[in-house]
């Protein structure tokens, strides 16, 4: 429903391009490391007299912007990542008369973290919804590890188990406890034993920081600790990629870190990953890849507006920002 932009660049300054939407999504581009912002000079909040030294100009002087640290980077350099495994080509998605996803391309491969960010409404939960098939598309076509997504039966379940999904309500059984939201997808889906299942469960609840919490029900745990619950029960199937919708958006400010901590650390051990989320610190820490997704006008509605007198002509905000 828009335009696309990703940030890519073998560069030290992070660059983005535009690309105009008929097709609607940029080309593949590399990782760039999005450096912070610079900081303030104290050069304003001194005297003349203190300025005139040179010990209070060498403190006075900006500090040169770091390099980025490897450490916090992403975990898969871009030439090292994997085979592509999930590949949507000229998607097409209505709700009602409005096209929410219009000719979609976008390869996601093995390892890689892509971060999408952009404006409420845009149509990036959809795009999540489609990959998972809890929406279905018009037309294009959508293959997870080169299989193409099945539109029923035994054969999508099946594919299904193969992508894990966090959503941003949590999405929890409240008459299950912490642990069996976690074993429930191995025993019934996987035909996991039940030992087994609990063993496993404890691992990945131990794995998210919550052990402590595992005969607790929903209702007793905090925000934070369901969205922990809900990434162990994702992680649980096994799953070769998993999408996540926003996981911070219904949580605290002081809950985000915790949920945020245990995403990177996904990214890190390597697990593909495709996040909706409107935090630039994650996508700065974890992403190889960001794409902006923008909302614009439908030709259709800019000429109903331009043909209507009563109306004034929009503001020019966004085009007179990429400038």
């Amino acid at each position: 429903m828009g335009n696309y932009w990703q940030i890519g660049s073998g560069s030290s300054k992070p660059q983005a391009t535009s690309v105009k939407h008929q097709p609607e999504l940029v080309t593949e581009t590399p990782h760039v490391s999005v450096r912070p912002p610079r900081q303030s000079s104290r050069v304003g909040r001194m005297t003349k007299s203190e300025v005139s030294s040179p010990e209070a100009l060498s403190q006075a002087t900006p500090p040169s912007d770091p390099l980025p640290d490897p450490t916090t980077g992403p975990s898969v350099a871009p030439d090292h990542l994997g085979e592509p495994l999930v590949v949507l080509s000229e998607v097409n998605k209505h709700f009602g008369e409005l096209h929410v996803l219009q000719k979609i391309d976008l390869t996601v491969r093995k390892g890689e973290v892509v971060v999408i960010l952009g404006p409420s409404g845009s149509g990036k939960s959809t795009l999540c919804r489609v990959i998972n098939r809890l929406e279905t598309i018009e037309s294009g076509t959508i293959s997870i590890d080169g299989q193409n997504l099945p539109e029923e039966g035994k054969a999508l379940a099946q594919l299904r188990a193969d992508v894990g999904m966090v959503f941003q309500s949590f999405n929890l059984f409240a008459h299950k406890t912490a642990l069996e939201n976690v074993t429930l997808g191995p025993i019934k889906v996987r035909k996991m034993s039940a030992g087994a299942a609990k063993k496993r469960g404890m691992e990945l609840l131990t794995r998210v920081g919550v052990e402590s919490q595992a005969e607790k029900y929903p209702a007793q745990l905090s925000g934070g600790q369901q969205q922990r619950v809900a990434i162990a029960r994702a992680l649980a199937m096994d799953p070769k990629v998993i999408l996540f919708d926003e996981p911070t958006s219904a949580l605290d400010p002081e809950m985000v870190n915790e949920v945020l901590d245990v995403m990177v650390a996904l990214a890190r051990q390597g697990m593909t990953m495709i996040v909706v989320t409107h935090e630039m610190g994650f996508a700065r820490k974890a992403a190889n890849r960001v794409v902006l997704w923008m909302m614009v006008r439908s030709s259709k509605r800019r000429n109903q507006r331009r043909s209507s007198p009563t109306r004034k002509a929009p503001e020019r905000r966004i085009s007179s920002a990429r400038s």
